[in-house]
């Protein structure tokens, strides 16, 4: 009998062309960063879909329940480092940020 050369009980790895990192992108929401009265801020949606947790708004002081589409915002010009305004990120309603 002949031998086969095919390997048997291995899965193909999944192709990493780009296209899936793209899609995470839009349904994640664009970040950009948008200057303020009071500094530099990065800003990126949150798609419905996504928003799992419930957390507060500090524009309103009003809960943001889970299933609503918000923002993310953080500063861009912060004294103590990206990762310091990183970890201070805050969820605002989308009204909230426009009137900020």
């Amino acid at each position: 009998m002949a031998r086969s050369n095919r390997p048997r009980g291995r899965k193909s790895a999944p192709r990493d062309d780009g296209e899936g990192a793209d899609l995470n992108d839009l349904l994640a929401g664009w970040r950009r960063s948008e200057v303020r009265r009071d500094g530099l801020w990065h800003v990126q949606p949150v798609p419905a879909m996504q928003a799992a947790k419930t957390y507060l708004c500090p524009g309103c002081t009003l809960d943001i329940a889970p299933g609503t589409a918000h923002m993310v915002a953080w500063r861009g010009d912060g004294v103590l480092g990206d990762a310091a305004d990183l970890a201070n990120r805050r969820h605002w309603h989308t009204h909230c940020w426009r009137i900020k």
